[in-house]
């Protein structure tokens, strides 16, 4: 095993199979729920739109203070709690189901509070990575929990839809919530647990840290245009995803299990170019595999809207596959660069920045996606997701990020771009 392999270390290991466990719980949940919304309570698209809006805006409305939040706290134990908060959330639902009370507004709730969760797992997750792994093992352990989030779209939405179609979508949503507890249990195997970074002189007021990690983002240009080109997927993916259930199953009156199988041919993608992210990138250099992959792929965007019965489903399939490849590469080269670019003591304020900007992202794209079907088609609205798809990859490609032949140095990230001390 080679020595910066992630796998030699133990605490890693188990922060990969809890993040497994809890993948699982979000894909069966985001198959599950929505489908519920649609074929049980007879939610209209607008109403779909506001259930994909409020299961992101957790991070429009806390995200930057959870950086803040978890660079002062034990990381292990914000993990733990997401993970026992969304494991009693999902429960509700079957639970209302079975006792005839569930209604859109307990969706509306759970989804929203979920999110709350979710924003202190993926901030606590990313943060404490480098501390488990070291620098020299970031690409490597960025690339198997990438590789993880796609097996889980396979899995989690394959299985979601499998569940739905086959035990009906309570048990897929009880599923989930035994998953996100089960992850919880395997995050007590993690016995290092850093203490939070040291201030570094750094300003100890909520707003003065947050406008540290504003700044440290938006104030590079490299950091900058991965944060857009990024936000600009998911908006198109959002918008995309916010609608399928409507297409497939109300107008083209797909069973759940082709819905679920061809979010699972998503995740495939996502899998793939997870997997070729290294080896691309030794060959053609970090940034311009970034560009490159960008200018080829990202096009592929396009044929998502042909969505229709024989064959244009299969050639929206392809397309889907192929955009959401390119997204699993930027993910790995991307978040590794950014966190090679950040030293330790502001790692969860960019992460934070990171994910507000592109999960809220993901509300604004559901808000669109939910107005747009409402005042248009959704036809329509599936072309305008895919052309944020196809022109998502431009803020890279203009930017110094496509020159960029390799990750910068570890020492390099100690000090570049630390912004001054307020006065």
């Amino acid at each position: 095993m080679r020595p910066d392999s992630p796998w030699r270390t133990r605490d890693f290991r188990a922060l990969f199979a809890a993040t497994s466990l809890s993948q699982f719980g979000t894909n069966t949940a985001y198959v599950a729920v929505p489908l519920i919304a649609v074929s049980a309570l007879d939610a209209n698209p607008g109403q779909v739109g506001t259930l994909a809006a409020l299961s992101t805006a957790a991070f429009l409305l806390i995200g930057l203070p959870a950086g803040a939040w978890v660079d002062r706290m034990r990381h292990r134990a914000v993990l733990i709690a997401a993970d026992l908060t969304r494991a009693a959330l999902f429960a509700s639902i079957p639970l209302a189901w079975w006792l005839d009370a569930l209604t859109l507004g307990h969706l509306y709730v759970v989804v929203l509070l979920s999110g709350c969760a979710t924003v202190f797992f993926d901030v606590g997750s990313q943060s404490v990575l480098p501390q488990l792994v070291g620098r020299d093992g970031l690409v490597r352990a960025n690339a198997a929990v990438v590789s993880l989030i796609a097996v889980g779209n396979v899995a989690g939405r394959g299985a979601g839809g499998g569940l739905v179609q086959l035990l009906t979508a309570p048990v897929a949503v009880a599923c989930a919530a035994a998953a996100y507890l089960a992850s919880a249990l395997r995050l007590t195997a993690i016995h290092r647990t850093p203490a939070p970074a040291p201030a570094l002189g750094r300003p100890t007021r909520l707003r003065a840290q947050i406008g540290e990690g504003l700044r440290h983002v938006l104030g590079n240009r490299e950091l900058k245009a991965l944060a857009v080109t990024a936000a600009l997927s998911n908006l198109g993916t959002q918008i995309v995803n916010t609608m399928l259930p409507v297409l497939f199953v109300r107008q083209l009156h797909y069973p759940a299990g082709v819905l679920g199988l061809f979010w699972a041919a998503g995740g495939a993608g996502l899998l793939l170019g997870a997997r070729w992210a290294r080896p691309v990138a030794a060959r053609l250099g970090h940034g311009r595999a970034l560009g490159l992959a960008g200018l080829c792929l990202a096009p592929a965007g396009l044929l998502v809207p042909l969505i229709g019965r024989g064959a244009w489903l299969w050639a929206a399939g392809a397309g889907w596959l192929l955009a959401m490849f390119k997204i699993g590469l930027d993910n790995v080269l991307g978040v590794s660069l950014r966190q090679h670019m950040t030293p330790d003591h502001l790692l969860g304020r960019m992460n934070a920045t990171f994910r507000s900007l592109l999960t809220g992202a993901l509300a604004v794209g559901a808000a669109v996606a939910g107005l747009l079907g409402e005042l248009t088609t959704v036809r329509t609205t599936l072309w305008v997701g895919g052309a944020f798809l196809a022109a998502a990859f431009l803020p890279v490609f203009l930017s110094p990020v496509r020159t960029r032949r390799a990750l910068p140095r570890q020492e390099d990230s100690r000090t570049a771009d630390v912004p001054a001390e307020d006065s």
